[in-house]
Parts: C-alpha cells; sequence; structure tokens
C-alpha cells in the first residue's frame, strides 16, 4: 500500500480491488476499502453483523471491558429497540438552544486561547471541549466534565497501552446508583427508567450505553478539533477564505470530517462462510469497513486529497452508513461548526508553533490521524 505522509494510505490498493487481505489482532481480516463495497456492506447486517460484542472495535476490546455496547453491537431489528432510548438525547444537538449552548461554551474556550501566547490544542483546548460538550450532551452538570478532562484522549487506554477501563466503569456504576437514588433529566437517569421489550434495562445494559458514550465519541470528537485547528493553521489561504465566507461552515465541517475520518474502520462479523469481493473469510471471522479508505475513493470524489471547503455534493461515510450511523453525528457537526465560527470570529490568524503527530500503524498501512501534541497562536482580530 502507498503510504501517503498525510491523507490516503489505501490509494494503491483501492485501485487494484474493494477489499485487501490483510491482519489485526493476529488474525486474518478482509479490509473493504471501496466506498461503494464499505457502503453496502454497512447496509447488510445479515451477512456483515454487528452482534460481535468486544469485536466491532478494531482493535478489539476484550481486555478493556465487560459489557457489550449499546446499540453499537446489537443488529436490527432489536438494534431499532435499543437505540430509540437513547435517540432523543442525541437530537438535541440539532435544537437552536443547544446550539446556542454550544456557541457559549467554544467562545469561552477560544477567547481564553486567544488571550494567550501559545496553546497546547490537544490537552489545554480539546479534551476540555469535549468533555464539557459531551456534559451538554448527557444533560450532565459541567463541573462533572472536569472529572473526565482528567482521563485523556481515551477512556479505556492510556499511553502506555495500560487498560484503564475497569476504573471507568466503576465510575459509571457509581453514576446510576446516584441516578437511581435520585432521577433526574440526564443521561444515567433515562436509562435507570428506561425499558426494552416491556422491561427495564438490567445494569449491565445500561453500563453498555455508558461505554459507547464516554467511549464512541471522546477521541474521535479530539482527533476532529485538533485535526481541523491543525488544517487551518496549515493553509490560511483557506481559512481566510472561510472568514470572508461564513456560509461556507457547514459544507467545511463536512469536508473536515471526511478529511479526517476520526474512525479510521470498525469491524463487522460474517455469521457464515462468505466470499468478500473474492477474500474468503469463514464463519465467525471479522471483516474490516474502512470508512477512511471509501472517504477518499476518487470515483466518488474528485481530487480527494484536496481538501475543498465548499465540496458539493459530500456524500462521505466518516459517521458510518446505514442502521448503525452514529448516533453522535448531530453533536459531533454542532461542535466543529460552532469551533469553526467561533475562531473565524475572534481570530486573524493561526500560527503553528510545533506538533507531534499521531500515526496509527498496522502491518500493511500507516495513517497519521491525530497528534500527541500540536501547539499553536491563535492570532487575536486587530
Amino acid at each position: 500500500m502507498s503510504k501517503c505522509p498525510y491523507h490516503d494510505p489505501f490509494k494503491e490498493a483501492r485501485r487494484e480491488s474493494p477489499v485487501v487481505a490483510t491482519e489485526f489482532d493476529g488474525e486474518p481480516v478482509a479490509m473493504l476499502i471501496g466506498f461503494d463495497a464499505v457502503r453496502k456492506a454497512a447496509r447488510d447486517h445479515e451477512t456483515y453483523s454487528s452482534d460481535a460484542p468486544f469485536r466491532v472495535p478494531i482493535p478489539r476490546e476484550e481486555d478493556v471491558r465487560t459489557v457489550r455496547q449499546y446499540p453499537l453491537e446489537v443488529d436490527p431489528p432489536e438494534h431499532t429497540d435499543y437505540r430509540k432510548i437513547v435517540e432523543p438525547f442525541f437530537r438535541r444537538a440539532n435544537k437552536p438552544e443547544y446550539v446556542e449552548e454550544m456557541d457559549r461554551l467554544i467562545d469561552a474556550l477560544v477567547k481564553d486561547a486567544v488571550s494567550r501566547e501559545s496553546t497546547e490544542v490537544v490537552c489545554e483546548f480539546a479534551i476540555p471541549l469535549q468533555s464539557r460538550a459531551l456534559a451538554l450532551l448527557l444533560n450532565m452538570p459541567e463541573s462533572e466534565a472536569e472529572i473526565w478532562i482528567q482521563w485523556g484522549t481515551h477512556v479505556f487506554r492510556d499511553e502506555s497501552g495500560v487498560s484503564k477501563g475497569h476504573e471507568m466503569e466503576a465510575y459509571t456504576n457509581s453514576l446510576f446508583d446516584k441516578a437511581e437514588e435520585n432521577p433526574g433529566d440526564d443521561f444515567f437517569s433515562a436509562l435507570t427508567q428506561a425499558e426494552i421489550q416491556g422491561r427495564k434495562l438490567t445494569r449491565e445494559e445500561m453500563q453498555g450505553y455508558a461505554n459507547i458514550a464516554f467511549a464512541g465519541g471522546r477521541d474521535t470528537v479530539i482527533n476532529s478539533i485538533s485535526m481541523a485547528i491543525a488544517y487551518l493553521a496549515e493553509h490560511p489561504e483557506a481559512f481566510g477564505d472561510l472568514r470572508d465566507n461564513p456560509k461556507r461552515v457547514i459544507s467545511a465541517t463536512e469536508e473536515l470530517f471526511r478529511y479526517a475520518s476520526p474512525v479510521t474502520h470498525l469491524g463487522r462479523m460474517c455469521p457464515v462462510d462468505t466470499d468478500v469481493h473474492g477474500v474468503k473469510v469463514e464463519a465467525g471471522k471479522i471483516v474490516s469497513l474502512n470508512w477512511a479508505a471509501a472517504n477518499f475513493d476518487e470515483t466518488v470524489f474528485k481530487d480527494p486529497e484536496d481538501v475543498k471547503l465548499d465540496r458539493k455534493p459530500n456524500p462521505h461515510i466518516a459517521f458510518g452508513s446505514g442502521a448503525h450511523i452514529c448516533l453522535g453525528a448531530p453533536h459531533a457537526r454542532a461542535v466543529i461548526r460552532s469551533l469553526l465560527k467561533s475562531i473565524c470570529a475572534h481570530t486573524s490568524s493561526i500560527d503553528l508553533l510545533d506538533l507531534h503527530r499521531k500515526v496509527e500503524k498496522e502491518s500493511d498501512y500507516e495513517r497519521p490521524n491525530a497528534f500527541h501534541e500540536l501547539h499553536v497562536n491563535f492570532v487575536p482580530i486587530g
């Protein structure tokens, strides 16, 4: 495979086939990399099942959590019932009052960053932003976010790879205990009162929702924030054009998600022996749906390695596709839109001071898609 230094390490392989045989966690995996193949597979739960606890995320997560994630690791029709329980919280991100609160939160962080000579984006900006925005999404006190800020980029593993899963599950159990004793209008209280198919959720099911709420949108949002800021710093002409054309914030947000593709891929399990575009997959084995590769498919996106903040149409699948499309997509979009608006309103430019890229390294590719550190100076207007 090609090893493009920043964008698309799957280019050469995709020109030959929509799927490549590779391996993860020491097991053979068919990795779908063509846009049409990935989108079609994402919508075919009978052939490519999500009923594979701990194995939908790549790498697999048996060593970092003890519960199935809901609704991520459930197939339709049960998936629909599990998703309905929490959809009202995630749909709040589309409401004007929610957007106003997000604007307030992000404006405060941007103004603080502008007042300083330098900001380390990952720890000083993106992690606090993600944590406080999550508190808004889950209708939790902003003070609770101060606990989450201490978790770093990942809730399950620290930078050394050591598991933090048990600590996180103990914490969420305490939240459910409090919610059962004194229910409110927050996410955890809603789960303690929810029913599915005529019964209350089990504590294990509640934990499965909490797992995905804290893990599913953490590093992805943090990395999206960092990638967006790095892009604007590295491309001042694009930043200037965005400042001059604020109506492009919506299309710019979509293009930055396509470009960043913060989730490289997710797994699906083949229930029976399956021919995956010429690659034989045994029953019970995992295939990979590679969203990042699909989002750079040149048969769908013209000049895919060029970031065009006014790109239209832009049918990217950075949030997945089909029944399992990301619940947190409206929230993630609200975060980046508010971020772009605030940066354009309060800064004249972003000076890139230093960076240390994070590289995803696997047996057949290397993909830079985040930062260990990103130091910038948000230059004030005037």
